[in-house]
């Protein structure tokens, strides 16, 4: 069946169950969202912007126009600008490394050249003693992690822990009574709800945006980037380059997700992560410092009827797919529990566990759930006849992303 991976490889998103093709390292997003101590009585109301909420306790008791405003304002305090600064070797030009020209430098060689590289997002305050959330492509590699609290104030961040399947990091700062924001929930969303979103875009500290939440449960190939583990909010609230990493706030100023991406290619387009897979992951790296992902070691492909009929007309050999859905393998991982467990190339994956899949977002989503050494019944096509695999999911190789 290898044959069928060359001719194939090329159709389709290929997803790596448990990992990704490549890191999404490109700064996309920010924003970030915060509660205030308990100190501070905060009462915040479900309100829409055709019928004005009535005044109500705030830290100034005064009226806000709108809860779009009185949100911004009681919670901004805890949305913060995450600066990071990475150092990157340009390499030694390839002239030099001739070796006519080795012998004629000999020990005055010339050192390869180094810059440094800087990036901007945001984040947000989780706890009042310092614990930020943010994404994790924007500290990926930093050296140096500098955070910027609303007041000015500005702290040295050190990274506890960074997940690029989920793009959530954690970074910890050493200061106390600081505004935390609300937790909020993500789960009960329904498209036409509003969606605020607090951040620095393109270096404008405390931007306030807002619009609708568009839909949810976006999978990571919708969005455009498969390598994620994540079911993503869409909304158009206004995301740009330097809102990686703030919240998306609900009318009543609770974070109901984490801004993370925005398509290059399109405008009204954003997308982020809801807060308890975030919260979830977050608390994984403030404690063990990484997340223990379960991992198959395939890649797939979904099958549709036009993409049954082209494969089988390029095909050679004889082999002929018989069916219009379906996950397809087109490769397995070499020593990965895939392959230990004897899938092969050309298998078509039909159920997980007994419940039908025809999406690689479902297997994925049933690999998830099987979690590390757990047993995942799968039931496959291969050659027209219908087989049982059982696999236990080892952890991903996080090493393999950097």
């Amino acid at each position: 069946m290898k044959y069928l991976v060359r001719q194939w490889a090329v159709y389709g998103s290929v997803v790596v169950i448990g990992g990704a093709g490549g890191y999404w390292g490109s700064e996309f997003l920010d924003k970030g969202v915060p509660q205030l101590p308990k100190t501070v009585p905060v009462v915040l109301r479900n309100s829409t912007m055709a019928q004005l909420p009535m005044p109500g306790p705030s830290v100034k008791s005064r009226a806000y126009p709108n809860f779009i405003s009185e949100v911004s304002d009681l919670l901004g305090t805890a949305v913060v600008r995450i600066d990071s600064a990475r150092k990157v070797s340009d390499g030694m030009l390839p002239q030099l490394e001739n070796p006519f020209f080795r012998q004629f430098f000999g020990e005055d060689m010339p050192a390869p050249s180094e810059r440094v590289e800087r990036g901007t997002g945001s984040g947000f305050i989780l706890s009042s003693d310092g614990r930020l959330l943010t994404n994790a492509h924007v500290v990926a590699g930093a050296d140096e992690v500098t955070v910027t609290l609303k007041d000015g104030r500005q702290f040295e961040g050190k990274v506890l822990g960074s997940d690029p399947l989920t793009d959530v990091a954690v970074v910890k700062i050493e200061a106390v009574n600081l505004p935390a924001v609300k937790i909020g929930n993500s789960q009960a969303l329904v498209p036409g709800q509003w969606a605020i979103a607090i951040g620095n875009p393109l270096g404008l500290d405390n931007t306030v945006t807002v619009g609708i939440i568009s839909a949810t449960g976006r999978s990571s190939e919708e969005v455009g980037i498969p390598d994620k583990r994540v079911r993503f909010i869409q909304t158009d609230a206004a995301i740009n380059p330097g809102n990686s990493g703030g919240p998306l706030l609900n009318e009543r100023g609770e974070v109901i997700g984490v801004n993370t991406a925005i398509r290059a290619n399109a405008q009204g387009l954003g997308f982020a992560i809801p807060i308890e897979t975030a919260k979830r992951i977050a608390d994984e790296l403030a404690t063990k410092g990484q997340v223990d992902h379960p991992f198959l070691g395939i890649r797939m492909l979904e099958l549709t009827p036009q993409r049954r009929q082209e494969i089988n007309s390029k095909v050679e050999g004889g082999f002929k797919i018989t069916q219009d859905r379906g996950v397809l393998i087109l490769g397995v991982v070499e020593d990965s529990p895939a392959q230990k467990a004897g899938l092969e190339e050309g298998d078509i994956i039909l159920k997980m566990n007994g419940v039908p899949v025809k999406t690689t977002s479902e297997v994925q989503e049933q690999v998830e759930e099987a979690g590390v050494g757990g047993a995942v019944q799968m039931q496959v096509n291969r050659n027209g006849a219908t087989k049982q695999v059982q696999v236990r999911p080892g952890a991903f190789p996080l090493n393999s992303l950097r």
